[in-house]
């Protein structure tokens, strides 16, 4: 990892605090039920999922020694293939905290910091639900979670179909967070090809990086550039998405 725990968590709280300060302005609880940008999710499930995304932190306990710790890539490879039962996770936690959904979500932030600060200031390989990772590594992954699925609500309201007020947090994606999270899966990209390429465009790459929006080489052409000029954009369409 590139980045250590402190920097990770700063990170995390920024994005955390910023999208609840989004849900809670914008938020319309007779539209929870309404369908997200997410086919098949409707804004209820997308947030009890960042609960669940939370609770994965919470849940974190140190490795045994000698543990070795999964890269941030292979963890988030691991998501293809449990996409079916996180669904039906997800659902059912959104029935069980249907009342209450953003404070079921605060209640798991509350809990995913406070193992935070547990196991850290170091950087300890802890034991995941979906295997041993280092603490940055999934503090990053949770951060990657916030900031997708907070694009996915910002998408969400630019297109009209949500949100109230002009004084509104136009925004829930904070944009350290952001250049982090672009910047950490263009290190898997980079690791495993060999490219010396820089992030121009950090929400374009995520969606792209991610699979939120289709692959497309003019898209990518503006979302990264080469290092230096005399190199090209390579065209990544058999590698992404990285999730």
């Amino acid at each position: 990892m590139s980045v250590d725990v402190a920097t990770a968590t700063t990170a995390l709280r920024a994005q955390w605090d910023r999208l609840h300060d989004w849900v809670e302005v914008m938020a319309d609880p007779r539209l929870g039920r309404e369908s997200s940008v997410l086919a098949g999710w409707t804004i209820v499930d997308l947030w009890a999922h960042l609960g669940r995304a939370m609770d994965a932190l919470a849940v974190c306990t140190p490795a045994p020694a000698g543990t070795v710790p999964l890269t941030l890539g292979e963890y988030l490879g691991s998501y293809a293939g449990r996409a079916a039962d996180v669904a039906e996770t997800t659902r059912q936690l959104a029935a069980e905290h249907a009342l209450d959904p953003v404070g079921y979500v605060t209640s798991s932030a509350r809990a995913a910091f406070a193992t935070l600060d547990r196991l850290g200031p170091g950087d300890p390989v802890v034991q995941a639900r979906r295997g041993p990772v280092r603490l940055s590594t999934m503090t990053v992954s949770r951060l990657l979670e916030l900031v997708v699925h907070g694009d996915d609500l910002y998408r969400l309201s630019a297109s009209g179909r949500r949100g109230r007020g002009a004084d509104a947090v136009a925004d829930p994606v904070d944009a350290g967070a952001l250049a982090l999270v672009a910047d950490e899966l263009l290190a898997i990209v980079r690791a495993r090809g060999g490219w010396d390429l820089e992030v121009t465009d950090a929400r374009r790459w995520v969606r792209l990086a991610t699979g939120r929006v289709p692959y497309d080489v003019d898209a990518l052409a503006v979302a990264l550039q080469a290092r230096y000029t005399s190199d090209a954009v390579p065209d990544l369409g058999r590698m992404l998405p990285l999730l």
